[in-house]
């Protein structure tokens, strides 16, 4: 064997690239996964706290304006953290319109003509702490939810 060819005998050799491009593909995969489950966690958290500004909604709709009590159903609702009702629930008089709610008087008459009705905006928030703060991932670090019911 001549020295030329001992020389590339080891470059021909093909033993252990599987486990060198794995260890170089590895740290990026990692850090992938790590992405995808702090964005499964953020919305699942996000989810919590629409649902908790829903179950507000919903003892408002069959309850009235209590905003005391209202404010607990946020708190309280079913898989809620430390989701807290702020800003506190506001009532307000409203039209039904193509956009949602119009903001009026409550003396008012509606577009359609009847009288304007009473409206409860209940409000959600949590706080949300990224598992690893270095990936600079676009979720709030606030996590909002917010629901609108008719209360009369």
């Amino acid at each position: 064997m001549s020295l030329l060819s001992r020389l590339i005998a080891p470059l021909r050799d093909c033993r252990g690239v599987a486990a060198l491009e794995f260890g170089i593909i590895a740290p990026v995969l990692l850090i992938l996964l790590v992405g995808v489950i702090e964005l499964g966690f953020a919305v699942h958290q996000a989810m919590q706290v629409q649902d908790a500004a829903e179950a507000g909604a919903l003892y408002a709709g069959k309850y009235g304006w209590k905003p005391a009590e209202i404010s607990a159903a946020v708190v309280h609702a079913p898989g809620a953290g430390n989701i807290t009702a702020s800003p506190a629930p506001v009532l307000f008089c409203g039209c039904p319109s193509t956009n949602g709610i119009a903001t009026v008087v409550c003396t008012a008459t509606c577009p359609s003509g009847g009288p304007a009705a009473q409206y409860v905006r209940v409000s959600a928030s949590q706080p949300h702490e990224a598992i690893l703060t270095f990936l600079n991932l676009p979720i709030p670090d606030t996590l909002t939810g917010h629901a609108t019911v008719r209360v009369q």
